[in-house]
């Protein structure tokens, strides 16, 4: 089974890392800052309308090509700046796991 689609939307510049910390009561709690969240809900907002039919239930390759619009670097250049693609990886796949194209992350094998 092959999923292709493209998603029409500026990528979002927010990643996986970037959470904050608040201390309360003497603890910290781990929360996604308003950035991370509006950058989850874009990218869940745009993923919901390609969810396959039937969960991805074995291991499986996901390719992605970031477009982002030209800025300093050229047209068709690599992008060299922040956010650096492994971040914005995995802010994806946990969007897609929470849209339910998969039970886990991990069954992304490559």
């Amino acid at each position: 089974m092959a999923i292709k689609f493209f998603m029409a939307m500026e990528p979002p510049t927010a990643t996986h890392q970037e959470h904050k910390v608040a201390v309360i009561k003497g603890r910290p709690v781990i929360y996604d800052g308003p950035e991370l969240k509006a950058a989850r809900q874009k990218l869940l907002a745009h993923l919901a309308k390609h969810k396959p039919r039937k969960q991805i239930e074995t291991g499986c390759r996901l390719m992605v090509k970031w477009c982002f619009p030209k800025g300093s670097h050229g047209q068709g250049e690599y992008r060299t700046t922040k956010p650096d693609t492994d971040n914005l990886q995995k802010l994806l796949k946990d969007c897609m796991t929470a849209c339910g194209f998969w039970k886990d992350a991990a069954l992304v094998a490559s």
